[in-house]
């Protein structure tokens, strides 16, 4: 079911280099989610902002019982900008849970999770799933910099290996990233693999899931209008049984087998 709702502001901090964390106090019936849905956000309209569409966030966390939700967000435009100004107590309109969610296979043990910048929002559910289905679970976080690395505590706090890289260090280049992969594909240590966040990263695992047999899924990213599937904005192309198709992001997607995505 898709809900629109009032959430109100329990706390908004910064995160990490440029990235907020916004926590909401949200009526229960809008929190039956999946990791990898979102919910269209309208965001506050200031003097300096004036945001005409709703954005779509991905679900950072959830917490039906305790009627929590989080986004993880860069500000990066009139948007977020406007949402970077609430504050505690303020109140937000947002809609959802959308789109279609990760899928964790029964019989996959354990789970891989590559993901760069705020794509590492995007995934921190599925590690929160993983963990309540008992899942082995390694992440690898990527960043510019250990300044603009997010999530590594909040990972490990749910149980996964963390391992960091970054562009500063020298260890997130693809030939580096393609060692690790490979190294738990040698230890059974990759049943499934998921990413969100780049084209160099989406190749990459499907690189290693053609080589290896591993499937895998990807969440993309889209502009949005409706976020429901009427506007036809968020529409893009697919490999699909030796075609191309187009799907909608917001309606068929977010999340998408991985070996049918195609870069942009």
């Amino acid at each position: 079911m898709i809900h629109e709702v009032v959430a109100t502001v329990v706390a908004h901090h910064d995160a990490a280099s440029g990235y907020k964390l916004l926590e909401l106090d949200v009526p229960r019936k809008a929190l039956d989610c999946r990791p990898g849905q979102f919910f269209h956000i309208l965001c506050p309209v200031d003097a300096q902002n004036q945001p005409f569409l709703r954005r779509p966030m991905s679900i950072y966390g959830y917490d039906r019982d305790a009627g929590r939700l989080s986004f993880l967000y860069k500000v990066t435009g009139i948007g977020t900008a406007a949402l970077s100004g609430l504050a505690e107590g303020d109140r937000l309109n947002v809609v959802g849970p959308l789109g279609n969610g990760f899928t964790i296979p029964p019989d996959a043990r354990h789970l891989v999770l590559v993901a760069r910048g705020v794509g590492l929002a995007t995934l921190a559910p599925l590690a929160q799933e993983a963990q309540r289905l008992g899942r082995g679970l390694t992440a690898i976080c990527s960043a510019r910099s250990p300044d603009h690395l997010m999530s590594i505590d909040h990972f490990r706090r749910l149980g996964a290996e963390v391992i960091p890289v970054t562009d500063a260090e020298g260890t997130s280049d693809p030939a580096h990233l393609r060692r690790i992969l490979g190294g738990l594909v040698e230890k059974g240590e990759m049943d499934m693999i998921y990413t969100c966040g780049s084209n160099r990263l989406l190749k990459l695992c499907q690189q290693i899931g053609q080589e290896a047999g591993i499937p895998g899924e990807i969440a993309l990213e889209q502009q949005m209008a409706c976020a429901i599937g009427m506007c036809q904005c968020c529409v893009r192309p697919f490999r699909r049984d030796g075609a191309v198709v187009q799907e909608r992001v917001c309606r068929e997607g977010p999340v998408f087998d991985i070996q049918e995505a195609m870069e942009w």
